[in-house]
């Protein structure tokens, strides 16, 4: 069975912990922004949950663009390295030929 997204984003995160990756995805027709950073996923919009198990991503969000940050991530000044990169240019950039 392949990983989720997020899961697959999370990795890319864990193997490249100079970066965060932040995802602006449509959940039930409602927008969220997730950061993702050294293995880890939070919304910015909406509540996390506790429990790791729980995706913060889940496999029928709608990944509208993908930003990648210099970490430390600075809300007020961040460092971006590219910006609004869509779902398929950020996959084979980032996860290579790892598509779920």
């Amino acid at each position: 069975m392949s990983d989720s997204v997020g899961k697959l984003l999370e990795r890319y995160t864990l193997e490249h912990p100079q970066e965060v990756l932040i995802v602006r995805v449509k959940i039930a027709s409602e927008e969220d922004r997730i950061v993702i950073f050294k293995g880890f996923s939070s919304s910015l919009v909406r509540g996390t949950e506790f429990d790791p198990d729980v995706p913060v991503l889940p496999d029928e969000a709608e990944i509208l663009d993908i930003d990648r940050v210099a970490a430390p991530y600075h809300p007020d000044a961040p460092q971006y390295i590219e910006r609004g990169l869509s779902w398929a240019i950020a996959r084979d950039r980032l996860l290579g030929a790892k598509e779920p």
